[in-house]
């Protein structure tokens, strides 16, 4: 049983789920062990991530952690089986692994629902705004630093842009709509490339207005992916060190929550797209 150096997001998401399963089921991890004929360590390395498991083994875990979910199953098994690379491996060694588990996260996804506050979401990003946000966030970077993150975030559009892409939903809060992130041409540039993608049907864009009364939800940025099964979505959010994954039962339960409360202040698209319009046209 080899052990990786670096487990990707997915792959100790992959490990958690097995181990919230054995919780599930009252069994310790030496309990779980001894299902698969491997030592305490070894089983320790799965549930982290560290290790690999073959379909075999986790259907044998299921079964005997009593799990009859066969949806959510067949979904960890899909997770553990695919070895397919894919086009965010060509940044690894050059970008954080941050960078990469984000595009794994999205290609995965059946649907990925944003909240912004403060900055247009990544996937509706141009070039240049986000070149001025990652220049002005790392000033010590040199240009090709630079240019090889605005390369990944326009790689990773291809969710919502490319040949199958995913259901889109957004909500935008008009601070973010307004702040000259890149300049007064760019930022026109940039309301144009919103509202172009607001026209596709799988997309859609709601803004929250500055006028609107009795709004406290300013701190409610983040970013919801749908996983093949409800279980498996991600809700992502910036912390203070990095980038936090959270994917409790609670914690996806209450961000749910917290998306329908902000989509259900939000304006309309229709009257999203007028905003938007009005706002360019102030420029």
């Amino acid at each position: 049983m080899t052990t990786r150096r670096e487990p990707t997001a997915r792959q100790k998401r992959l490990g958690s789920e097995l181990r919230r399963m054995r919780e599930v089921a009252g069994l310790s991890a030496r309990e779980g062990a001894a299902l698969l004929g491997v030592n305490s360590v070894q089983m320790s390395h799965i549930e982290s991530g560290l290790s690999g498991v073959s379909e075999e083994r986790l259907r044998r875990l299921a079964a005997n952690y009593l799990c009859s979910d066969a949806e959510l199953i067949d979904a960890l098994v899909a997770m553990a089986t695919d070895r397919t690379p894919g086009w965010w491996e060509g940044y690894r060694g050059v970008l954080p692994a941050a960078y990469l588990d984000l595009a794994e996260l999205d290609h995965h996804a059946t649907f990925r629902n944003d909240v912004a506050v403060m900055h247009v979401p990544g996937l509706l990003q141009t070039e240049d705004y986000a070149r001025a946000l990652f220049a002005y966030m790392n000033p010590e970077f040199p240009h090709g630093e630079v240019e090889l993150r605005v390369g990944h975030r326009m790689e990773r559009k291809i969710v919502i842009e490319g040949p199958d892409p995913i259901p889109y939903e957004t909500v935008i809060h008009e601070a973010a709509l307004r702040i000259k992130v890149a300049g007064r041409t760019a930022t026109r540039a940039q309301l144009a490339r919103i509202l172009e993608m607001s026209e596709a049907d799988h997309v859609a864009v709601r803004v929250i207005p500055f006028a609107l009364d009795d709004f406290a939800g300013a701190g409610s940025a983040m970013v919801h992916v749908g996983g093949t099964v409800p279980r498996l979505d991600t809700v992502v959010r910036d912390a203070p060190h990095g980038t936090a994954y959270l994917d409790s039962e609670a914690q996806l339960e209450h961000f749910r929550t917290l998306f329908r409360r902000v989509k259900g202040a939000s304006l309309p698209p229709e009257q999203s797209r007028d905003l938007i319009h009005q706002l360019a046209k102030e420029l």
